[in-house]
């Protein structure tokens, strides 16, 4: 086994999946492994070297082999795991075991950071178009109040999006970009939706602990 620490950028639990996130999380774009469900619980981890990923997936799994891994992907730089569970315990166990063996603590991860938000009303019927073409959920219709957030470290948008759509059910899930140099998110609904969507978005990103990038 190559000791070598590794540099953990997220370490993020997702408790009690919501119905859209779950759905979008088990499209074949995003879940080559084993779909979750809406109410499953998710652990979704990002670490440099990208390969080391392999090993922490080794790590969960020979913890508690009942957990299904959607995710395992080597970008550029970074690997990516999302690993889900009926029983939330079960998973943090498993991430204990991971964190473990490599020495690492989940304080250690990077602390999110919004970088960009906005509140677009009355979307135009060309611009609910294009963005139709270029979606991975659900879609926006003219006239919808649109959301939009950008955040750092990338996987980040993952949480946004799921605790966005708990404080707010009525809003729709148009995309997720969770894996990349920058998270990015885009909701729709009524304005006051989402409004309180993203003042969960900030409230939640900033009560995560971590390091300054």
């Amino acid at each position: 086994m190559n000791s070598a620490r590794g540099d953990l950028r997220v370490y993020l639990l997702l408790e009690t999946l919501q119905p859209q996130f779950a759905a979008y999380l088990g499209t074949p774009t995003r879940a080559r492994g084993y779909p979750p469900f809406a109410g499953q619980h998710s652990l979704i981890i990002e670490i440099a070297p990208g390969l080391m990923i392999e090993r922490v997936i080794d790590l969960a799994l020979k913890a508690d082999p009942d957990l299904e891994p959607g995710i395992l992907f080597v970008e550029r730089q970074f690997g990516i795991l999302e690993i889900h569970g009926n029983s939330k315990e079960k998973l943090l166990q498993a991430g204990q075991a991971m964190l473990s063996g490599l020495g690492l603590a989940a304080g250690d991860q990077l602390a999110p950071k919004i970088v960009y938000t906005d509140v677009i009303e009355d979307i135009a019927d060309q611009h609910a178009v294009i963005i139709n073409r270029n979606r991975q959920a659900s879609m926006i219709l003219p006239g919808d109040t649109l959301l939009i957030v950008e955040m750092v470290p990338a996987l980040y948008a993952a949480i946004a999006a799921n605790e966005a759509e708990r404080a707010a059910p009525g809003l729709t899930l148009v995309d997720v970009q969770m894996i990349g140099a920058a998270g990015r998110l885009y909701m729709s609904g009524k304005t006051a939706d989402v409004h309180k969507g993203l003042a969960e978005i900030e409230r939640v990103l900033g009560a995560i602990q971590g390091r300054a990038a």
